[in-house]
């Protein structure tokens, strides 16, 4: 199969990128965005919360931060050339998959109407025996794959989006769990680093000032080709079919 059709699409897809923090998209999935935009997909950006708790330092102001975090976003967004992004407003470090929250997302996936939805994995607990998932990850890949199916593609789900605001039911035809660690696809993704990487460096109230430091540590990423012995750099999703 060819690089260009590793999913095997027939046409151009409408993509949105249903996750919980700003940065989350660019490191999850960074590169693979970049793929999609370079052979003419349509993505969005929906994020869950603004960032506010993404500080380590006591004297943090939360709101300043969230601006400054949504600033960072979009301009991540725009290197890798997303065609919108929009935050909701749920609390950094207090989500929590509800009915309420279903409900928004609901909203959101009737508006942009996408083919593919992509969100993380609801599953992946302990990424490594070094790392304790962030229980936001969790708590939005529930949520969106909660909302997406049967709630956004049900009209008996939420029926007052259809009668107060004229939002129909949509069905995705596909979900991708990012942030996995039970893939059903790992895909070749060297090319796209370079460009994932430059969007990362939008976010510079999360890496840091010292960018070839950072650069290092992406680097360490890359893994050893068994067959040819290049570097090579892989994103991984666990992709559901729906139809």
């Amino acid at each position: 199969m060819s690089e260009t059709n590793i999913e095997n699409w027939q046409e151009k897809q409408k993509i949105l990128v249903f996750l919980a923090h700003p940065d989350d998209p660019e490191f999850f999935c960074g590169a693979m965005i970049a793929r999609w935009v370079s052979l003419g997909h349509e993505l969005h950006y929906c994020l869950l919360t603004q960032g506010q708790k993404g500080a380590q330092s006591i004297d943090t102001d939360p709101e300043r931060l969230a601006v400054l975090r949504r600033g960072e976003q979009r301009n991540a967004a725009d290197v890798l050339g997303v065609k919108s992004v929009s935050f909701l407003n749920y609390v950094d470090g207090e989500v929590y998959p509800s009915d309420e929250m279903r409900r928004e997302i609901v909203r959101v996936i009737r508006e942009i109407r996408p083919t593919i939805l992509v969100t993380s994995d609801p599953r992946n607990l302990f990424p490594s025996d070094r790392r304790i998932n962030h229980p936001d990850h969790r708590a939005a890949g529930q949520a969106v794959v909660d909302a997406a199916f049967p709630a956004a593609g049900n009209p008996c789900f939420y029926p007052e989006l259809i009668r107060e605001e004229d939002l129909a039911p949509h069905s995705v035809k596909e979900v991708w769990l990012s942030a996995t660690s039970q893939p059903n696809l790992v895909i070749d993704l060297t090319g796209y680093f370079e460009k994932k990487l430059a969007a990362i460096h939008c976010h510079k109230s999360q890496i840091g000032t010292d960018l070839a430091e950072f650069d290092r540590r992406m680097h360490e990423r890359f893994v050893k080709d068994d067959l040819t012995g290049e570097e090579k750099f892989y994103e991984q999703f666990f992709r559901i079919i729906l139809g």
